[in-house]
């Protein structure tokens, strides 16, 4: 028996034990191993006109025998000499398709497309096998050899009889056996079934560019006897047929010119087990330094689990064809984690089991192309399709806000602009860019409100007043959406007619643009202003001026209201965006960071009823216009502290549940309502 070259004992149980983690791929490794031989000849036809050879000619065969516990994987490829076994398969990490690979670098084109690198692929078989038998016929030679051995200690190599050129492996495999508490161990019955290979090739090796063949058992109907009678009923038999199991060409390689829709669909809800059509159908090519295929596709339909920690985001990774990771997560970010599909690339560094990817510059220049054209296609649907847009963003619109929100805002100029949120003033959603530019010129802020339904925030007191003012809303429902404004802090608009100091400007530039000038632009930074915040600074000079000077005249009352409601409220003041009588009595506005809404969100929360969450700094507001302002000046003349104390804890409790708020002692505010009846 010859020796493993290099620390056989120690490498070779690194390789059975610890290189792989999936026994299951050993399949995978072997039918490239026997694609790189097949490959081999198919080159050599290509630059041998000696080799008469058509691609038809060239195939995989998978075989087994349950009884003897025996799979073969056979190929008609270029074989190997005993001196070629010797040095591949006696030599621990020594890669012929590797060695093969650098010697035609040159040559050898898109023609050839060599798999293996690493020489250890073959050595994942002894994962499985007991026992390991390599039948071999060199290319041109009339001799075959055998290479045998139990992945112990070595392993020989016999003279053996092959009738043509090419290399049988056959695994004898382990016998399964149960774990240490009686329970199911390793399956390997499951290696010596039709089912169980045909899945294994479909998964990993469903590309693979040469026919997979196995016998296949199928039924037919026996042909009716001439002597049957009435009564008969049909008898079935099985037979078997070589069928090719794998696809060969993938869908990914072809011309998206060449491809049909609906087969992309069928090849989408097939792979990635989805009943409705994609939304978004994405593929390209990428040459250069790194060369790929992708194929994405934006889904129809959120899955069930997209929110939940179980779901696992990513894209299958193929290499040569071959199916590397079912999801690689390092090529989507978070923010697209719906995305679905396939990249390509035999350039991209692989670890030495084949399982996982080294993280280098390869795979991050992937991920940024990715990324890229995927906001560049969300983009085109958003302006090209607004009604299938408007349903992809109320699927996936959450986790793009949420992209924001966790970068801190640093994802904004990527993100912003396929954002959309609904205009209290259109009546429809609006990105924040369209927003933009139905500004009057005079505006300085993008306005919003959040709250948790559209149709209560658009009749609040402190949005009527905005929109009263001929600016626009935007109204947030989600409860990530004020997170995400607050990380943004402001929208870029960009192209927006250009607003003149003075107007002398002004009439300059006018005058230019009557003379054939094309119109000035420019961009504008706005801030995003929650209309509940105590500094939106719409009111006019006079509308300040009154307030002003109603606060300063009612300075006794404010302090009672403001001792009546203790620490629920930073202040009591006349407010300068309520000012007819017509409007709400009060409101509530907030000062700093955290508004109601976002106070209420956090409160939703696991951690929301642990002492020491923030709460909001509230204002209440008081219209000084409106009649029960007149009520409760009178009260506070006449020394009526009970009455003030009472009417300050309704206007209160009443502005909470505009806000949507419930009282804290809805009892107490259902009998200050009755007491006033």
């Amino acid at each position: 028996m010859r020796q493993f070259k290099t620390e056989s004992k120690k490498l070779l149980d690194l390789m059975i034990n610890s290189i792989y983690t999936n026994k299951e791929i050993f399949l995978r490794e072997l039918i490239s191993n026997a694609s790189d031989a097949v490959d081999k000849l198919n080159f050599k036809s290509l630059s041998d006109e000696s080799v008469k050879l058509g691609d038809e000619d060239l195939a995989i065969r998978v075989s087994f025998d349950r009884d003897a516990r025996t799979l073969t994987i056979s190929d008609n490829g270029i074989g190997m000499t005993a001196d070629e076994l010797e040095k591949n398969l006696g030599t621990i990490a020594h890669s012929g398709s590797q060695e093969f690979k650098t010697e035609n670098a040159e040559s050898q084109g898109d023609a050839v497309d060599i798999i293996g690198q690493f020489g250890v692929g073959f050595y994942s078989a002894f994962m499985v096998a007991k026992h390991v038998r390599v039948v071999s016929r060199a290319y041109g030679s009339d001799e075959a050899n055998v290479w045998e051995s139990d992945g112990l200690e070595g392993y020989t190599i016999e003279p053996g009889e092959r009738a043509e050129h090419g290399t049988d492996v056959i695994l004898t495999l382990r016998d399964s056996e149960a774990d240490a508490n009686g329970e199911a161990g390793d399956d390997y019955d499951r290696f010596l079934s039709e089912w169980g290979l045909q899945d294994l090739i479909k998964r990993y090796s469903n590309y693979v560019r040469y026919p997979i063949q196995m016998l296949v058992t199928k039924s037919r109907q026996k042909p009716k006897p001439e002597d049957a009678g009435e009564d008969y009923k049909p008898e079935y038999e099985d037979y078997q047929e070589l069928e090719t199991i794998n696809s060969m060409t993938p869908i990914w390689k072809k011309r998206s010119s060449d491809v049909e829709q609906s087969d992309y669909n069928e090849f989408y809800k097939a792979t990635f087990h989805d009943f409705e059509d994609p939304a978004r159908t994405i593929s390209f090519h990428a040459e250069g330094t790194l060369e790929y295929d992708a194929l994405l596709f934006v889904p129809g339909r959120a899955p069930f689990d997209l929110y939940s920690k179980d779901y696992e985001k990513g894209l299958a990774l193929y290499s040569s064809n071959v199916l590397i990771m079912e999801k690689c997560a390092d090529l989507l970010p978070d923010y697209y984690n719906f995305v679905r599909g396939v990249i390509d690339s035999a350039d991209v560094s692989l670890n030495i089991s084949r399982e996982t990817l080294q993280h280098d510059r390869q795979l991050r220049a992937i991920a940024r192309r990715v990324e890229k054209k995927i906001t560049s296609e969300l983009a085109d649907m958003r302006d090209n399709d607004r009604e299938t847009y408007e349903k992809f963003f109320e699927n996936f619109g959450r986790g793009l806000k949420y992209g924001i929100y966790s970068s801190y805002g640093m994802k904004a100029d990527e993100l912003a602009d396929l954002l959309l949120f609904w205009s209290a003033k259109e009546k429809k959603m609006v990105t924040l860019a369209e927003y933009a530019k139905a500004m009057p010129s005079d505006q300085k802020a993008i306005y919003y409100a959040a709250g948790d339904d559209r149709e209560r925030l658009s009749k609040m007191p402190v949005v009527t007043g905005v929109l009263s003012r001929g600016y626009d809303v935007l109204l947030l429902t989600a409860d990530v959406d004020e997170f995400t404004f607050q990380s943004m802090r402001e929208y870029v608009a960009r192209d927006l007619p250009k607003v003149y100091e003075d107007d002398a400007a002004r009439e300059v530039a006018e005058k230019a643009v009557a003379d054939g000038a094309e119109p000035e632009l420019e961009d504008r930074h706005l801030e995003l202003k929650n209309v509940a915040s105590g500094d939106l600074d719409l009111a006019t000079e006079d509308e300040k001026k009154d307030a002003e000077e109603a606060t300063k005249e009612n300075e006794g009352l404010f302090d009672a209201m403001k001792e009546a409601l203790g620490d629920k409220v930073e202040k009591v003041a006349v407010s300068a965006r309520l000012v007819s009588a017509d409007e709400s009595p009060a409101c509530i506005t907030t000062e700093g960071m955290l508004s109601l809404e976002m106070e209420k969100v956090l409160q939703r929360g696991p951690e929301g009823d642990m002492e020491g969450m923030p709460k909001s700094q509230r204002v209440l507001e008081l219209n000084a216009k409106h009649p029960v302002f007149a009520k409760l000046v009178a009260a506070q003349k006449d020394g009526d502290d009970e009455k003030v104390k009472r009417y300050a804890g309704l206007l209160y409790d009443q502005a909470l549940l505009v806000e949507g708020i419930l009282p804290e002692d809805p009892v107490a505010f259902a009998a200050s309502v009755c007491s006033l009846m």
